[in-house]
């Protein structure tokens, strides 16, 4: 009888393995373009009717990932389905499932839970399973193997199991995902020799860790690097703003030493899916072994106070021109979680929003990537995105910079608008019309 093992890494290096992605968003979608791209056989597998059926006409739902792309897919062999038995056809299934907070802050592993779950009657023998949505170190010993192998499957002999943290970037133009190093852990060896195989074929470096568990831990540490150090320099913006100094003129000078200083730059809150949320994974597992993580809950609170920061600028702003916020027309500029991206998840620029209308303002919105106010999960707002005229402008009692896109007229902006309040920096400038938050 063949070895599992082997027989599984020749299908990959052989091109021979159908791929199966579970998760068809901002990760999934761009896996399975590359996959697609040198030649193997590509199953989306998503519960979205509509995302299925949108992809199966050869047409995308994100900005970034062009709709020829999609099409030229299709015409190569991709299919999308939300029919989890065809899981059984796959020789690899990659989940790429969202792992949000749930009210308490608490991860919410029902996505994961779920989706092994509907994969767990169709999984056989000779796949291999890799998760990639950011967890807590030990999610995929505790949650996932128990359910691989509740059929009678054996991890490392007959079925292989591996975590491998997607690092996707939106917008950034400088990596793809051919680029981006593949970090690794597999539960067993044999399992991390089938994973590198899978990956190794469309990623050029793997780089493969002792355990699940550590890759698990590789993902955190690289968010909460990146929560740790905004929440500081938003810390330090606040500070820099009392005494008087740009804080952005600050970082500008300081990046100029060649070692030992990397650049951080305030912002109005953190946004996207990973890095607002990530930390709060370890947070929460720490507990379980009675540790308390101050500088990640530290760095979670000063990003999470920055909203607020910003509109008591726009208060001050209004105030200073005799106004109350109550009643007052404010225009947020992008709504976006970052800059260039249509990608609304978890942006700051919302809650701003938010707490403008708390307060009687009559919010408003301008986004070029995004037309529509999308529907979500906790925000609801029915509004359009404003086109940016002088007319327009002048016609606001302030205007908030919230996501710095490319596209908007920042001389425009700044010679219409009545009230600036800079959240990003972008007006460096002493202006009497310009507050920077």
């Amino acid at each position: 009888m063949p070895d599992q093992k082997q027989t599984s890494i020749a299908k990959f290096k052989n091109k021979e393995a159908l791929i199966g992605i579970v998760g068809l968003g901002y990760v999934g979608l761009p896996l399975m373009l590359r996959y697609n791209a040198i030649g193997f056989r590509v199953l989306g597998i998503d519960i979205d009717d509509s995302k299925v059926a949108k992809l199966n006409a050869g047409s995308s739902y994100i900005e970034h990932i062009a709709s020829e792309h999609i099409s030229q897919a299709r015409n190569s062999g991709f299919e999308a389905t939300t029919d989890f038995r065809r899981a059984s056809e796959c020789d690899a299934l990659i989940l790429c499932v969202p792992t949000p907070l749930n009210k308490y802050r608490e991860p919410d592993m029902s996505f994961v839970i779920n989706t092994t779950n509907a994969l767990k009657p169709y999984l056989r023998a000779g796949q291999v399973v890799s998760l990639e949505s950011t967890t807590y170190p030990g999610t995929t010993e505790e949650e996932l193997l128990p359910r691989v192998q509740e059929n009678g499957l054996i991890v490392g002999e007959n079925i292989f199991l591996v975590y491998s943290p997607e690092r996707e970037d939106p917008g950034n133009a400088n990596f793809e995902t051919r680029t981006i190093p593949k970090v690794i852990g597999g539960h067993t060896t044999g399992c991390l020799e089938v994973g590198i195989a899978l990956y190794e074929q469309a990623i050029d470096q793997v780089v493969p860790v002792s355990s699940t568990k550590a890759a698990e831990m590789t993902k955190l540490l690289e968010n909460i690097h990146r929560a740790v150090n905004i929440g500081l320099v938003n810390e330090m913006k606040v500070v820099a703003d009392r005494m008087g100094i740009d804080i952005f003129e600050v970082v500008d000078a300081a990046a100029t030493k060649p070692f030992g200083f990397t650049a951080y730059y305030p912002g109005p809150g953190l946004g996207g899916h990973c890095i607002p949320i990530d930390p709060f994974y370890l947070t929460w597992k720490a507990r379980e072994y009675g540790l308390h993580t101050r500088f990640i809950e530290l760095s979670g609170e000063v990003n999470k106070a920055m909203p607020e920061y910003v509109l008591s600028k726009l208060m001050d702003g209004l105030n200073n021109s005799g106004k109350a916020l109550k009643g007052c027309k404010v225009l947020v500029l992008g709504i976006a979680y970052k800059k260039n991206v249509d990608d609304m998840r978890e942006s700051p620029s919302v809650e701003i929003m938010e707490l403008i209308e708390a307060k009687g303002g009559i919010v408003a919105y301008s986004d070029p990537h995004v037309p529509v106010f999308p529907k979500m999960r906790e925000h609801h707002f029915e509004l359009n995105s404003e086109p940016l005229t002088a007319e327009n402008l002048a016609a606001f009692d302030a205007v908030v910079l919230a996501t710095d896109h490319d596209k908007f007229d920042y001389e425009l902006i700044q010679n219409h608008a009545r009230l600036i309040i800079d959240s990003r920096g972008k007006y460096r400038a002493v202006a009497s019309n310009v507050i920077k938050a």
